[in-house]
């Protein structure tokens, strides 16, 4: 599927004005031309594909996530655009013949991104993504920025990158890429199971203090609980969801499916509160991203639409200061 094929949908004849849809938005014809000339930053949220599953079949995950944002595109394509900014869809990154280089172009594209616009929603792929994401961010912020990582996730992904880097070890990466630059990792992630991360994992988690909030004990109240004195010591949020953060039966096309998982409806209002929260926090929060969707195993594209709801309201969240503000 091409990108511009993804982007189709409904077209309202009344007021036109006010029942635009993204698929009649986006805009991908000037992206180039806004990343050459654009001298501040545009009122405008970019899309940011990351097509690659190298890093999920090396975890020995059911491989498929490359097709991920192309089917995210055509399910967010018909919904209501209520943000009030541009809509610029950058594509998809190359994937290359390592998962190191295809992260690395995903970076440099993602820091050009950032440098430009309000704030960037990317898609996986795998959840190495987060790998590239968190590198691309911190390269457009001053060195005693601090950056706070939210992960919904059934796993911590925290796993040793000694024999090449997965799906499974992009938060190590990070928390190594910290320490040899003298830098805090700050951590938490929501919706962890018991059974899905071993020990060990577990006791680096612990070295590092990681914040965990497990699939069993999630609720609105308790995330909120964990997150409101996090946003009090960091400066910048990153947010990233794996959609094998939710049962298999919603969200069965992931490459990991989960058990238990958690509820959908808690963690799209724990955005939306997320969004308001960062805001009184004076957080600057421009970055998120949803990985794993896997339509190769998308039963009724539920994870597809799931994935897109959830897109929809990160969308929302970052745009909750207006613009001008940013």
């Amino acid at each position: 599927m091409s990108i511009d094929s993804a982007w189709h949908g409904r077209i309202d004849a009344d007021n036109v004005g006010r029942s635009l849809r993204w698929h009649q938005v986006v805009n991908n014809a000037q992206m180039l031309t806004h990343l050459r000339s654009a001298p501040d930053t545009l009122p405008a949220l970019a899309l940011l594909g990351y097509p690659c599953d190298l890093g999920v079949a090396l975890n020995q995950g059911r491989i498929g996530a490359a097709a991920g944002p192309d089917a995210l595109r055509s399910m967010l394509a018909n919904l209501p655009w209520h943000i009030q900014g541009q809509l610029i869809d950058a594509g998809n990154t190359p994937v290359d013949s390592s998962l190191a280089l295809t992260q690395k172009h995903y970076r440099q594209t993602l820091a050009d991104l950032l440098s430009k616009y309000t704030a960037a929603l990317t898609f996986g792929g795998g959840h190495d993504i987060a790998l590239g994401s968190y590198l691309a961010l911190n390269d457009t912020l001053s060195s005693d920025n601090v950056i706070g990582i939210i992960n919904i996730d059934a796993h911590l992904d925290l796993r040793s990158p000694d024999n090449g880097g997965s799906s499974g070890t992009p938060f190590r990466q990070i928390a190594q890429w910290c320490d040899t630059q003298s830098r805090d990792f700050h951590y938490v992630c929501i919706g962890a199971s018991r059974a899905s991360n071993t020990a060990a994992l577990y006791d680096y988690a612990a070295q590092k203090n990681v914040h965990i909030l497990h699939d069993t004990d999630f609720t609105l109240h308790s995330a909120q609980a964990l997150l409101s004195p996090f946003l009090q010591y960091i400066d910048t949020l990153y947010v990233t969801i794996c959609m094998d953060a939710f049962p298999a039966a919603v969200a069965p096309g992931v490459s990991a499916p989960a058990a238990l998982g958690v509820d959908p409806l808690p963690v799209i209002k724990l955005i939306n509160w997320l969004g308001h929260a960062a805001e009184q926090a004076s957080v600057t929060w421009k970055l998120a991203d949803i990985a794993e969707l896997n339509p190769a195993y998308d039963e009724q594209s539920k994870t597809a639409r799931l994935a897109s709801r959830i897109g929809f309201e990160l969308a929302s969240a970052l745009f909750i200061n207006p613009p001008a503000k940013r």
